[in-house]
């Protein structure tokens, strides 16, 4: 049976119109499967490099590591320090480590080698003294008392106040200077002398093992902050728990936009992007070796 050129064309014209539809679908498929593809990084070619050449050595206790090493919070021999970015944070972060998380696949190791100047890890049950500091200090941590990020000014500045009179019932020579600084809030905007956050706390463990250390008394009165709910790139998902579990870099990450936008009130323009330095590398390495394998069991089964 004959084709007239006119049915022809229009076919052939449709064809492509579905290719395209077809490839335009993939995309879109391809980048709401990689949240990370459009992150202000530093270029990762230091990485690309030592991943071809494979296990390095640590130049302080002569691990065999990939990278970095995990020990000594150190990147390795075949990765130059001075080829790492660092990252500059707005406040301190501590981050408090559970004995059985394994070193090796806790990405809050990440934290400590990008923002070196900034980060602090602990192993528990060792956690810093906290005690006087609650007014300035808060735990990341979802939980019944907890608060959204944007209403952190409004429950500073209370504890403030609170802190101030009870140092004047304390200390009543120095009431007229706590009741200045406190008539000084501006509860419209947020701001008030004095209620700056300074330090946050993030907790590194699998969930399961949280209960220990959340409940540990040195943590208790802290302000508790809730993040936004996002999905978790992190291909260690934990089993049974949904995809809004975070890993501990990626929390620390969101925090920071957040805490940037919402209580600093500045745009954001990626200034905390390379926290994910690492953490993005080995998201595509893992992407792109599953991607790979399932291309090859698909040409194998046709």
């Amino acid at each position: 049976m004959s084709v007239s050129p006119s049915v022809f064309l229009q076919e052939s014209e449709e064809n492509n119109v579905k290719s395209v539809e077809t490839k335009q679908s993939q995309t879109t498929f391809i980048a709401s499967e990689d949240p990370l593809q459009n992150l202000c990084l530093a270029s990762q070619e230091i990485l690309r490099k030592a991943q071809q050449s494979g296990r390095s050595k640590c130049l302080k206790c002569g691990g065999s590591r990939m990278f970095y090493c995990y020990t000594c919070y150190v990147p390795v021999e075949n990765v130059p320090i001075e080829q790492i970015p660092v990252v500059k944070l707005p406040l301190k972060i501590d981050i408090i480590k559970h004995p059985n998380e394994t070193d090796g696949k806790s990405t809050a190791i990440h934290a400590k080698l990008l923002a070196p100047e900034f980060v602090n890890i602990y192993t528990y049950p060792c956690i810093p003294e906290y005690e006087e500091k609650d007014h300035e200090v808060a735990l990341i941590f979802p939980g019944p008392q907890s608060i959204s990020i944007k209403d952190i000014s409004l429950h500073l500045q209370k504890r403030t106040q609170n802190k101030g009179k009870t140092d004047d019932l304390e200390r009543p020579s120095i009431k007229r200077k706590k009741t200045e600084e406190q008539e000084s809030c501006d509860f419209s905007d947020g701001k008030c002398k004095g209620t700056t956050l300074k330090r946050v706390i993030f907790i590194d463990s699998t969930w399961n093992q949280t209960n220990k250390i959340v409940t540990d008394e040195r943590l208790q009165g802290l302000l508790q902050v809730e993040l936004k709910t996002r999905k978790t790139c992190f291909w260690r998902h934990q089993k049974g728990k949904p995809d809004t579990f975070l890993s501990t870099i990626e929390a620390i990450y969101y925090f920071l936009v957040d805490y940037h936008t919402d209580i600093l009130k500045e745009r954001y323009k990626g200034q905390y992007d390379n926290l994910l330095f690492f953490y993005s590398f080995m998201y595509q390495l893992i992407k792109n070796a599953k991607y790979s394998g399932a291309k090859q069991a698909t040409e194998l089964t046709h």
